[in-house]
Order: C-alpha cells, then sequence, then structure tokens
C-alpha cells in the first residue's frame, strides 16, 4: 500500500487527536493527584494547628501518613526523566541536578516518616509539646550565627507542627527550583 503525503498526515493529526483526548501522560496524571493529596494533607495538618479546623486525632494520622506515603522514594519515583518539561510543569532541570532534586525528596520523606511517626501517638487533643513554641528553631540558629549541619538535626526531636513547617519549606525549594507553571 502506498501512502500519499495528505493520507500521512492525515493519520498523524488522528493519532494526535487520539493521545489529546486520552489526556496527559499517565505518570504525570499520577504525580499530579499525589502532588494535589499532599497539599490537601498538608492544609489539614496546618488548619489544625492554626485552629481553622477542629483537631481530629484520626484525621491527623491519616494526613501525616499521606505525607509519609507520597515523599521520599516513592516522590522520586514520579519523576522518571521522559516526563519532565512541557506539557508537565515539571523542569528539565530536575536531570540536571537529579542528585540535588533527589536529596530533597528523601529529606521530605525523612520529615514526613517522623511526623507520621508523632501522629501514630497523637493524643485526643493538641498538646503544647506539639507546637513549635518560642524557642530557637530546629536546623535554624541565630540570623548573625552559624546554622548547624543538617546531620545535626534530629527531626525526632522538633514538635509535630515544627515538622509540617519544613515539610512547606523543603516543598516550597523544591517548587522554586524544579516547577514551573504551565499555561
Amino acid at each position: 500500500m502506498k501512502w500519499t503525503a495528505a493520507a500521512v498526515m492525515l493519520s498523524l493529526a488522528c493519532a494526535s487527536a487520539v493521545v489529546a483526548a486520552a489526556g496527559p501522560d499517565p505518570i504525570v496524571a499520577t504525580r499530579q493527584s499525589s502532588m494535589k493529596e499532599m497539599a490537601a494533607a498538608a492544609k489539614t495538618i496546618a488548619g489544625m494547628f492554626d485552629g481553622k479546623l477542629a483537631y481530629d486525632a484520626v484525621a491527623f494520622k491519616a494526613a501525616a501518613g499521606t505525607l509519609r506515603a507520597r515523599t521520599g522514594p516513592a516522590l522520586i519515583a514520579e519523576f522518571p526523566s521522559a516526563t519532565l518539561g512541557p506539557p508537565s510543569g515539571a523542569r528539565l532541570e530536575i536531570d540536571q541536578a537529579r542528585s540535588e532534586f533527589e536529596a530533597l525528596a528523601r529529606h521530605i520523606g525523612t520529615l514526613a516518616s517522623t511526623l507520621a511517626a508523632k501522629a501514630e501517638r497523637a493524643p485526643a487533643s493538641i498538646t503544647d509539646d506539639m507546637r513549635m513554641g518560642s524557642g530557637p528553631a530546629m536546623g535554624g540558629g541565630s540570623l548573625l550565627g552559624k546554622r548547624p549541619a543538617a546531620a545535626e538535626a534530629d527531626p525526632s526531636k522538633a514538635p509535630a507542627e515544627h515538622l509540617l513547617h519544613l515539610i512547606l519549606q523543603d516543598c516550597s525549594s523544591c517548587h522554586s527550583k524544579f516547577r514551573q507553571k504551565v499555561l
């Protein structure tokens, strides 16, 4: 069978329409769903600490479990090279800085696992030891002093509220470097 240029163009146009109708790459769709689940979980926990939501130990545990399940190795697995760049919001720079990206994903995973472990033992109401308090920030230090190395910080010593803030800080760092707005 001999194909004419018009027949080839029509065939490619039909194939493109089928791919477009099928929606985004399944890995990208799963990644976007995962990100939405993490955002909802973080919002739930933050709402409880902010007093915008009633504290619920079961909901706190579930939200922390979602963060644990979606970070670390699971997060890394959601960013294979073939799914980076347009039309995804994941920048191609992830591959150029893969070790940095993976270290950040693992750090978020460590924080989320620690938060989830604390949530497993969550009391019936928010206690003072779950709150950040007014002491120096874990891993922080003064503005004029030296920041402790990451290895010096022990997340298990941080209150749950502070762990959430550290997770959100890491999310913001990752998004600022590795995420682009998709129009």
